[in-house]
């Protein structure tokens, strides 16, 4: 029997799963709102950090603990391979605990099309799912504002819409079932042609004699001006500092995302496929968990080899 709908209002429970540098702040997020958190990570020292940071939040030791007696359940993991583990498959998965009608929000960057096969197996338990991938980096999970794009039905983004407001800023309902996914994969293509351009662009203006910040400077009163220039020009480029808080290898992985779904479409995107072997180089040779920023240093190295 599936049970009434609940809206997801301060201060119903919630089971967040995954509390990485994205999701450590926005179950912060969540826990300063005043929703009730059980919480848990595969890292016992971020579930323990977590809930001495934040007192009212429960540690639990596995995806079914968390998911006992929850409202709704939100997973921010580094896949969706892990989150169908952590919600279906894996030993003590979340399936087990939760309640019948218990809605399921993937806030993480998961495939699309697996996303679609989530929501039809959770829908044959009697449950929901919604994909809600977010955008803004560390920085904007730290104050609330960040973008999340929603895939699944308008009544179900309504019930969670509180949840949403408390860690985002922009909530926009992009279509059905995995919708949010593939949003998410092609706006993180964007970005990242738009960041290998402005470190080429620097790296071609050093070598004639520019400087770096006047050239940043002037992109951002020009036509050029973009997210890459805006954002991470003078902040992590220009002093090398490379601390934006997202990896080579996760960039790598969602642009994987983005080529997997136009392959699934039978679509050919040649500037595509050439983002995927530019960022999946980078990433074996700058290190997966090289911050996405140094791809700048992956433009040093090759604007040094041979023409």
């Amino acid at each position: 029997m599936t049970v009434p709908p609940v809206s997801l209002a301060p201060p119903a429970t919630i089971a967040f799963i995954g509390l990485g540098m994205m999701g450590r702040p926005m179950a912060a997020r969540l826990a300063g709102a005043g929703f009730t958190l059980r919480v848990f990570d595969l890292s016992q020292k971020a579930v323990s950090d977590f809930v001495g940071a934040h007192p009212t939040a429960l540690a639990t030791a596995s995806a079914k603990a968390a998911a006992q007696g929850a409202d709704a359940l939100i997973t921010m993991l580094p896949d969706g391979k892990a989150v169908r583990q952590a919600v279906l498959e894996g030993r003590d998965s979340a399936r087990e605990g939760l309640a019948p009608g218990t809605m399921v929000i993937d806030m993480s960057s998961s495939n699309p099309v697996d996303t679609q096969q989530l929501a039809r197996d959770l829908a044959a338990l009697g449950g929901t799912l919604l994909d809600a991938p977010v955008s803004g980096g560390v920085k904007r999970a730290l104050d609330g504002s960040l973008s999340i794009m929603v895939g699944g039905s308008a009544a179900d983004l309504e019930r969670a819409r509180p949840a949403f407001a408390a860690m985002g800023k922009t909530i926009t309902l992009c279509g059905a079932a995995g919708a949010g996914h593939a949003l998410k994969a092609l706006n993180n293509y964007l970005s990242a042609a738009g960041l290998v351009a402005m470190c080429e662009a620097l790296v071609v203006g050093e070598a004639f004699g520019l400087d770096p910040g006047t050239m940043v400077d002037v992109f951002n009163t020009s036509t050029g001006k973009s997210n890459a220039t805006e954002v991470k020009g003078r902040q992590f480029v220009v002093p090398r500092n490379f601390a934006a808080g997202f990896t080579t290898g996760l960039m790598a992985k969602d642009l994987g995302t983005a080529a997997a779904v136009a392959k699934h479409l039978d679509l050919n995107t040649p500037g595509l496929k050439l983002a995927v072997s530019y960022w999946a180089d980078a990433r074996n040779r700058l290190g997966p968990s090289a911050d996405h920023t140094e791809i700048f240093r992956y433009a040093e190295m090759l604007a040094d080899e041979e023409a």
